[in-house]
């Protein structure tokens, strides 16, 4: 039989539903950490739309994301505070990590690419941003935004982050295996730990 604090964590309601509203943007994101990989995404960014989906299927997310911005300007904007409100409502779902590992991490390759992601929900926001793209841009997206959107994410969610990607000629190929191994880290993050239910991961107890 599982514990009762266990039994508890695996079926509490880890969802959130944030608002952020600037004069630059309008932005509501929706998640559920026990969802099934599904998304509705709508930043009117393509490729950023194709990269949000890879946290949500790869890290079995239940992900909308519905976005108004500025992008008669630039995406920049627009991805951060997406962003931003991601780490809003992961932070808000995370609740105080009662139980769950904590730490996460995950290779993924895409042909010639492979990075390698790292995650700790430590209550610290924290990135090291390692990817050395190879062009500047896919399609019409300015690869800097990659990092834009990770640091605002860190912030907000208060985790660390390690993101290096290792090898890799094809930058679409380098960014989708970075999103794709931070769902996977972040999946294992914040999975229960059976062997510390009810426990906070932290020798400070708390996090």
């Amino acid at each position: 039989m599982r514990p009762l604090s266990l039994l508890r964590l695996m079926t509490a309601m880890r969802q959130a539903d944030v608002t952020r509203n600037t004069l630059e943007t309008k932005i509501r994101v929706a998640l559920d950490l026990d969802g099934t990989g599904v998304s509705k995404l709508a930043t009117g960014v393509g490729f950023f739309d194709h990269m949000l989906d890879q946290i949500a299927r790869h890290g079995l997310i239940d992900l909308t994301v519905e976005a108004q911005g500025d992008l008669h300007i630039d995406a920049h904007h627009t991805v951060e505070d997406v962003g931003i409100s991601i780490g809003q409502a992961l932070a808000k779902a995370l609740g105080d990590k009662k139980g769950l590992r904590r730490y996460g991490h995950a290779y993924v390759p895409l042909d010639e690419a492979l990075s390698r992601v790292v995650v700790d929900l430590s209550g610290r926001p924290g990135l090291v941003f390692n990817v050395p793209f190879t062009r500047a841009t896919i399609g019409e997206f300015d690869v800097d935004l990659v990092r834009e959107f990770f640091q605002g994410l860190v912030n907000h969610a208060n985790i660390t982050v390690h993101i290096d990607a290792l090898r890799g000629d094809n930058s679409h190929h380098q960014a989708e295996t970075v999103f794709k191994a931070f769902a996977r880290a972040l999946r294992m993050a914040c999975e229960a730990d059976p062997r510390a239910a009810g426990a906070i991961p932290s020798t400070k107890g708390s996090l």
